[in-house]
């Protein structure tokens, strides 16, 4: 006969729940840390700790008074008063506690014990699955994706009501009111000024879309991209190269912010000056977080298992860049012989890792022949390669089109235009850019190369 001590209980701490609780009624501005620490009702072991919890944070949401009062009506509210055992718990709880200094130490327990219950149910789901005997590529790759969850700490439900979701933005309004440098945090700007008033810059969570026929530049306007993202703002970012070596990219970038021709590095034609201006832009790059990986058909597993890593070692990912969609596999033999399915399955697991990640991805593309076939060559979203799809996954699609590459006779030379075909979060439009092509650089208008 199995002895009741022997049983285990899954991880948790009551008298750390009954503390954290006790502390907000002592201190309501006790809640201010354990937003910070991310404490959600789903973190208390005790289904009674987790309603009273709940209407701890409702009524902390609406700025009222919190006390046993207050507490106590609102848990009737929801018909939980009584699954709390009443308001004589409720003051129980409330004289638990003698100070509310230790909030942080024992919201921080309540927490842990909630990541290790959620170890072990996600030990436990990935035991079941491994008898289910799925191919192991997929099997890794939910296994991976547990695992990151949990590296996010981020238990609480789906699910949301709108008021919660309508309360978390208006505080975020008002933050980005009083502390409008918190919205260059949180977005990345290129730095081309037009383009970031058109695109309001690239936006956590976002999918864009950089396509345009080979030759036009699009691989030196993303790095561009990445070179201002990184050195100016100070973001952290991260290119997957699957056409050219980290070596040939190195070239690229030193060329951009040195302002040393292309021509005079790959042959090998420097002199003192060229060197001078190359260790300062080798100072300034060294400096910058920008990660490069050369990988050639790098497949969507890959890709999520490297930038998951990265995330989880850099605490930040600002953006990343993928050169160039069409050249990425899904790894999966399911999909052998249907490219327009394979490129629709990448172009859908591109913007859901977007998503995960919070940070926005910007992936090129080629785009078909029958730019090629139209007398006005201007690109359309209809010439995107392979793929219906990429067009309805993306947030953003921008078209890069050079005038002068088919007319060397156009008053338009040096001049490249990005035309913004779809914008989630705005109109369309349209932007012109200078270009030194020798520099492989992009200009906003406004500020010509000298």
């Amino acid at each position: 006969m199995v002895n009741i001590d022997d049983l285990k209980l899954p991880p948790h701490h009551l008298e750390a729940e009954k503390w954290v609780l006790s502390t907000v009624l002592i201190d309501n501005e006790v809640m201010y840390i354990l937003d910070w620490i991310a404490l959600e009702p789903a973190d208390f072991y005790q289904k009674e700790h987790e309603h009273i919890f709940a209407a701890l944070k409702n009524l902390w949401s609406t700025r009222s008074t919190i006390d046993v009062i207050t507490l106590s009506d609102e848990l009737d509210k929801n018909d939980h008063l009584e699954v709390v055992w009443g308001v004589d718990y409720l003051y129980e709880i409330a004289s638990f506690a003698i100070t509310a200094t230790v909030a942080t130490e024992y919201g921080k327990i309540v927490k842990e014990k909630a990541v290790l219950r959620n170890i072990l149910s996600a030990c436990q789901k990935i035991s079941g699955e491994c008898y289910d005997q799925d191919p192991v590529p997929e099997l890794l790759e939910r296994i991976e994706k547990r695992i990151f969850d949990l590296t996010q700490v981020n238990l609480s439900d789906s699910l949301m009501h709108i008021k919660d979701v309508l309360n978390l933005r208006i505080e975020e309004y008002m933050e980005i009111v009083d502390n409008p440098d918190k919205l260059e945090q949180i977005k990345v700007n290129t730095s081309f000024s037009d383009l970031d008033n058109v695109l309001g810059g690239f936006q956590p969570g976002q999918l864009i879309i950089l396509a345009a026929r080979p030759a036009m530049g699009k691989t030196a306007f993303a790095l561009n991209v990445m070179i201002n993202a990184a050195v100016k703002s100070k973001k952290t970012v991260a290119m997957f190269s699957l056409e050219m070596g980290n070596e040939q990219l190195v070239d690229r970038i030193l060329c951009t912010v040195s302002g040393t021709p292309m021509h005079k590095i790959t042959k090998w034609l420097l002199d003192d000056q060229d060197f001078a201006n190359l260790g300062e832009a080798m100072e300034k790059l060294s400096g910058a977080n920008m990660y490069l990986d050369d990988k050639g058909a790098v497949t969507l597993n890959e890709l999520r298992s490297k930038l998951r890593r990265l995330k989880i070692e850099k605490w930040h990912l600002d953006l990343v860049v993928i050169d160039y969609l069409q050249l990425m596999s899904a790894g999966w033999s399911k999909y052998a012989g249907n490219r327009v399915q394979e490129v629709s399955m990448l172009s859908r697991g591109l913007k859901e890792l977007a998503r995960e990640l919070n940070c926005p991805i910007v992936a090129l593309s080629q785009l078909s022949r029958n730019v090629e076939w139209r007398p006005d060559k201007r690109p359309m979203l209809s010439d995107l390669r392979e793929s219906w799809s990429i067009e309805q996954d993306a947030d953003s699609v921008l078209m890069l089109y050079r005038e002068d590459y088919y007319d060397p006779y156009t008053d338009k030379k040096g001049l490249a235009n990005i035309f913004v075909r779809k914008n989630r979060n705005g109109p369309p439009g349209e932007v012109e850019l200078q270009r030194v092509a020798e520099h492989m650089k992009f200009y906003n208008l406004e500020s010509p190369a000298t």
